[in-house]
C-alpha cells in the first residue's frame, strides 16, 4: 500500500532510495521470523491468544510509523510492524487444519486466495490515493486502524479452534516440533514445492516491470494492466481449484499443477528474447501466473494434513519456507541480470523444473 508513496517518504525524511528500500525488505525479514515465533505460540496457547497479541502488536507499530521522525526509526518499526502481522499468515493457515479435513481444506485455502490474490491489486491503487490526500504517514494510519479492527473482531467475533495445551518449555516443544516437521519427507516436499511456486512468482514481480516496460516498450501506465490480469488469473484459477479438489484429492490436482508449471515454465524460457512475440509471451506468463492458483491452496492443505497436533508450527514452517523461496529468486534474479530477460526466464523454468522434481523425489506416495 505504501509503494507509492516511496518518492514522498524519501523527501519527506531526507532518506536515499536505498533506506526507503530498507523499509520493505526489513519487513520481508520480519514475516519470515515471526512465523517462525508463532507457529510454536499457536499449538501452545491456542490460536486466539497469539493472533490478538500479534494484531495488537501490528497496530502499534503501524501508528509509530505514522509518526516516525526518521527513516532509520521507520526501518525499526516496519520490523516490528512484521513480527505482529506475521501472525495473520500463520494462524488462519492452522485455524482452517483444525475446522477441516485435507480435502474440505484445499477448498477453504482456494477461498482465502480471493483476499490474498486481490492485496497486491488493490493495495497500491488505495495507497497512491491515499497518499496523493494526506500523505505517506496516512496510509500507516489506515494500516494501524485496520489492525485495531481486526484486533476487535478476533475478540468478539472468533472461536478458538485448539485449546491449550499441557504446561510444557515452548521454546523447546516448539524446536522438537520442527524437528520432527523437517523429518518428515512428504511435508518437506510440500512446503518445499510451494516455496518454488512462490520463487517463480516473486522472479516475475520483481523483473516484469524492467522486462516489460524497458525492453518490450510496453507503457508504464498500461503495466498495472498486465501485472492486474495475471493476478487476476491467479484468482481465477483459485476459483477453479474450488470445484477441481471437490471431484479429485488435492495432490492430483498439485501433481499435475507442477507438471504444467514445469512445462510453462520451460517455454517462458524459451521466448525469453526481445525478439520473442509480445502476445505469445504476455499469454505464457498469464498461464505460468494462473497455475500459482492451483499450488499454493493444494500444497499447503498436502503439507499441513498429517499434522493436526501441530497445525500451528507446521504452518509457521511451511510460511517460511516459502518465504525463503521467494528471497532467494529475488537475490538471484538480481545477481544474473545482465539487461535482458533471460534472468527472469532462467529463474521460472528453474523453479517449474525443480518443484516439479522435488515433488516426484520427496512429497509423492511411496508405493
Amino acid at each position: 500500500m505504501y509503494l507509492p508513496a516511496f518518492p514522498a517518504l524519501a523527501r519527506t525524511l531526507g532518506a536515499t532510495p536505498g533506506a526507503v528500500q530498507a523499509t520493505l525488505s526489513t519487513y520481508l525479514v520480519g514475516l519470515a521470523i515471526g512465523q517462525a515465533i508463532y507457529g510454536p505460540l499457536a499449538d501452545r496457547f491456542g490460536r486466539r491468544p497469539p493472533l490478538v497479541a500479534g494484531l495488537l502488536l501490528y497496530a502499534l507499530a503501524s501508528a509509530g510509523c505514522a509518526l516516525a521522525p526518521r527513516i532509520e526509526v521507520l526501518i525499526a518499526l516496519r520490523f516490528v510492524q512484521a513480527l505482529g502481522g506475521s501472525a495473520c499468515l500463520v494462524i488462519p493457515r492452522a485455524i482452517v487444519r483444525d475446522r477441516y479435513d485435507p480435502q474440505a481444506s484445499a477448498r477453504v485455502y482456494s477461498q482465502l486466495m480471493l483476499v490474498i490474490g486481490a492485496a497486491p491489486i488493490l493495495a497500491p491503487l488505495v495507497g497512491g490515493q491515499i497518499a496523493a490526500l494526506v500523505g505517506w504517514r496516512g496510509i500507516f494510519a489506515l494500516l494501524s486502524a485496520l489492525g485495531a479492527a481486526g484486533l476487535v473482531l478476533a475478540l468478539v467475533a472468533l472461536p478458538e479452534t485448539r485449546p491449550a495445551a499441557p504446561a510444557t518449555s515452548t521454546g523447546a516443544a516448539g524446536l522438537a516440533d520442527y524437528a520432527r516437521l523437517l523429518a518428515d519427507r512428504r511435508f518437506v516436499g510440500f512446503a518445499v514445492c510451494a516455496g518454488l511456486a512462490m520463487a517463480g512468482m516473486f522472479a516475475y514481480i520483481s523483473e516484469s516491470p524492467f522486462v516489460l516496460i524497458e525492453l518490450y516498450g510496453i507503457p508504464a501506465e498500461a503495466y498495472g494492466w498486465v501485472f492486474g490480469s495475471n493476478a487476476a488469473a491467479l484468482i481465477a484459477a483459485s476459483q477453479v481449484n474450488v470445484a477441481l479438489v471437490a471431484r479429485w484429492p488435492p495432490e492430483t490436482v498439485l501433481a499435475r499443477a507442477l507438471t504444467a508449471s514445469a512445462v510453462l515454465g520451460v517455454a517462458r524460457a524459451a521466448v525469453a528474447v526481445p525478439a520473442a512475440s509480445l502476445p505469445l509471451l504476455l499469454g505464457l506468463l498469464l498461464v505460468y501466473m494462473g497455475s500459482r492458483g492451483f499450488i499454493q491452496p493444494n500444497a499447503v492443505a498436502c503439507a499441513l494434513a498429517h499434522h493436526p497436533e501441530r497445525a500451528g508450527s507446521a504452518s509457521a514452517l511451511f510460511g517460511v519456507l516459502q518465504f525463503g523461496g521467494a528471497t532467494v529468486a529475488s537475490v538471484v534474479v538480481g545477481a544474473l541480470h545482465d539487461g535482458t530477460a533471460r534472468p527472469m526466464g532462467l529463474v521460472i523454468a528453474g523453479s517449474g523444473v525443480l518443484g516439479l522434481a522435488t515433488y516426484l523425489a520427496l512429497a509423492r506416495r511411496r508405493r
